[in-house]
């Protein structure tokens, strides 16, 4: 998704940057099978667990971009499409972390600010906002991971391919999840200003 504009033109629900990112959601539990069918027995599915997030992808990008081509931008495209990325975020560290790709440390880290978010969401709604808009920097992030994960995962097996997924999936995962954090720090910053405005109101 490219960010959205804050102003809503329509209250619509079956758009087509709506179904894209309904599709997203539900390609979300069928891209947590694939990765995970070999721990489980199953046989190794990486190449369509691939072509599920290559679909996420190019659909992230599309929705905000025909959103506002076609006056489309609406209320639920605002929830579905950060709620999309999050949960695509969310259940590729599960599935990468369970199949001992990536690190626990990261894994942890990547939650940690989620959990930042969450409690930042929680103090705006207590103050009667809603949750912040998404920024060009969380944008950067999610795209810098949505990069480094499936390149992660390629890395997952033998040869030069692998080899030089795994230099470039972690060269991104670097870069995403220091901009992920920064993001972050934004997010607590906006937070701060919006309830020290509310104090000084009262």
């Amino acid at each position: 998704m490219e960010v959205q504009e804050t102003r809503v033109q329509t209250d619509r629900v079956l758009t087509i940057p709506n179904i894209l990112s309904m599709a997203r959601l539900v390609g979300v539990p069928l891209f947590l099978w694939l990765i995970l069918r070999p721990e489980f027995g199953g046989p190794k599915s990486d190449g369509w667990a691939l072509l599920v997030l290559a679909f996420s992808g190019v659909s992230d990008y599309l929705d905000g971009k025909l959103a506002r081509r076609w006056n489309q931008i609406s209320s639920l495209g605002r929830l579905l499409d950060p709620a999309a990325d999050r949960l695509y975020v969310l259940s590729t560290l599960l599935g990468l972390t369970w199949r001992e790709i990536l690190p626990l440390w990261l894994t942890a880290l990547l939650l940690a600010r989620e959990l930042v978010l969450l409690v930042m969401v929680g103090i705006l709604r207590r103050h009667g906002y809603p949750p912040p808009q998404v920024n060009f920097l969380g944008k950067a992030a999610t795209f810098n991971l949505m990069y480094a994960f499936p390149l992660l995962l390629l890395s997952d097996g033998n040869g030069w391919i692998a080899s030089l997924a795994a230099v470039f999936g972690w060269a991104f995962a670097g870069w995403g999840t220091t901009l992920y954090w920064w993001a972050g720090v934004l997010y607590v910053v906006q937070v701060r200003r919006l309830v020290r405005a509310d104090a000084v109101a009262d």
